[in-house]
């Protein structure tokens, strides 16, 4: 089994699970749902710059071959955004819980989404 093949199936676990979350009706898995496409989406733009072992991250005077130092570049940007998205997230999640009283991402208590159903 190939590396490619291990981060590729990494990515596609990580995307699935995240989807997952984000869909469910709670606000604290639909953080955690943000965090792992986040965490794809670093594995992802990491995997782009080609997988390489023992090669320095720059030109190296002699080595022909080097790692691409912009996907590293991309994921240190990528880290900040998604920890201030994530940071903004459970913020509203938990202001939205502190007015609403519940931790639905409808916002209805629930009594009142039995009350509609019937």
């Amino acid at each position: 089994m190939s590396l490619e093949f291990l981060v590729a199936s990494t990515v596609g676990v990580l995307t699935a699970a995240g989807i997952y979350l984000c869909l469910r009706g709670r606000t604290f898995p639909v953080v955690l749902g943000l965090a792992m496409l986040s965490y794809a989406i670093n594995v992802f733009l990491f995997a782009m710059g080609r997988l390489v072992v023992d090669r320095p991250p720059l030109y190296a005077k002699g080595l022909v071959d080097h790692a691409d130092p912009l996907p590293q570049a991309l994921v240190l940007t990528a880290i900040v955004i998604s920890f201030g998205m994530t940071a903004l997230v459970v913020v509203l999640s938990l202001r939205t819980y502190l007015e609403t009283g519940t931790d639905q991402v409808d916002g209805l208590v629930d009594d009142q989404r039995d009350e509609g159903e019937a």
